[in-house]
């Protein structure tokens, strides 16, 4: 059965599924070279992945090296796009409470993205053997394969990818979980040729590039991980020796402003997926949208296990949330002499004396900046 080359209906009906379970946006690539893959290696090369040394993976190069015998990757689209203001909407706050809050990236508010898409994804391989009786291999994926999944959705007419990196639709912005489907199944492609792929319509637009605080859009469409604020509080482990992480806000977790000035988002729809709501939406004290950093920083190892089962928050560990919390909180304009500034006094003292030397080196810092 995966030998034989299904048809265009075939690809609608895997579309129409596809939507049934919940995604936004779907569509198919024959599994072949990528133009945009061959410059994987000269970004390596430079350096610009840091510490994440699964994206020198070889089989990122070449979606037919990540499973044998691929002949076509569907690619889904799930809009988490919750209907909180952006953070380049909220007015920087002089009240001192107010201050005292976070940013947690827009893509963390709620369940965890991978756990969500991967059930969706795996329902629509049953509902492939149920079309498709005959054996055939199918391998999904949410953000965990060795696949490059902007490059494979921009290949399967999803939309472009976009100065700021990230895949962009027209209709739908940038607020985009992506999902993919390795087959070996030979499906008609979505997109006819690459000719007739989604153009790119950034034009000569550059927020993107002139917003990011640490400048990691080195150029259009290429970026120094090591910069970035995403990179800096979720995949790095140790302390940041050129402080890049501490020189600007309050990020906790991840980073929204090369999407939150975006002209393409400006329309992009709220999402009505619950799982992908802010959690404690209803406490503000425990809420991830804005959250309160005194709050965060007094998270013991085991309320943090709590709090964030299920959530993609995981990903940075105890450790670097803390970490994070403190940076945030010696950008946060903290004053002595008043009851909640020695409440955080007192706690950034106790953590600076921390056996986890991150957490130690963040609140000694932040301690520093206190005046």
């Amino acid at each position: 059965m995966a030998g034989i080359k299904k048809s265009a209906a075939d690809t609608a009906w895997i579309a129409e599924t596809a939507q049934s379970l919940g995604f936004d946006l779907c569509g198919v690539a024959a599994a072949q070279e990528f133009p945009e893959l061959a410059n994987m290696r000269d970004w390596l090369d430079r350096g610009y992945a840091g510490e994440m040394k699964y994206l020198h993976d070889p089989r990122r190069a070449d979606v037919r090296a990540a499973m044998g015998g691929v002949r076509s990757v569907i690619v889904c689209a799930v809009n988490y796009n919750s209907p909180e203001k952006y953070s380049t909407e909220i007015a920087r706050e002089t009240a001192e409470k107010e201050a005292l809050r976070g940013w947690i990236s827009r893509y963390a508010w709620g369940s965890d993205y991978h756990e969500v898409l991967w059930e969706k994804l795996n329902v629509l391989v049953a509902e492939m053997r149920k079309r498709f009786p005959g054996p055939f291999e199918a391998r999904a994926s949410a953000d965990t394969g060795p696949v490059q999944e902007r490059v494979l959705a921009k290949h399967a007419g999803l939309g472009w990818v976009g100065k700021n990196t990230l895949l962009l639709n027209q209709k739908m912005g940038s607020w985009l979980f992506l999902g993919t489907i390795l087959t070996d199944l030979e499906l008609m492609p979505t997109v006819e040729s690459r000719d007739s792929l989604p153009a790119d319509l950034c034009g000569s637009c550059t927020r993107c590039i002139e917003a990011c605080p640490t400048d990691a859009l080195v150029d259009p469409y290429v970026m120094d991980a090591r910069r970035c604020i995403a990179y800096l509080t979720i995949e790095l482990r140790g302390g940041d020796s050129d402080g890049v992480s501490r020189a600007d806000g309050n990020h906790v977790f991840g980073c929204d402003i090369c999407q939150d000035v975006c002209p393409w988002n400006r329309k992009s729809p709220p999402t009505e997926v619950k799982e992908f709501q802010p959690r404690g939406a209803d406490d503000a004290k425990r809420s991830l949208y804005r959250p309160d950093l005194e709050w965060l920083v007094n998270l013991s190892e085991e309320e943090y296990r709590e709090v964030f089962r299920g959530s993609a928050m995981k990903r940075a560990k105890w450790r670097g949330i803390l970490r994070n919390a403190c940076n945030a909180l010696g950008n946060a304009g903290v004053r002595r002499g008043t009851e909640g500034g020695e409440r955080i006094v007192a706690t950034l003292a106790r953590l600076a004396t921390s056996d986890e030397e991150t957490i130690s080196e963040s609140a000694q810092w932040a301690l520093a900046r206190i005046k």
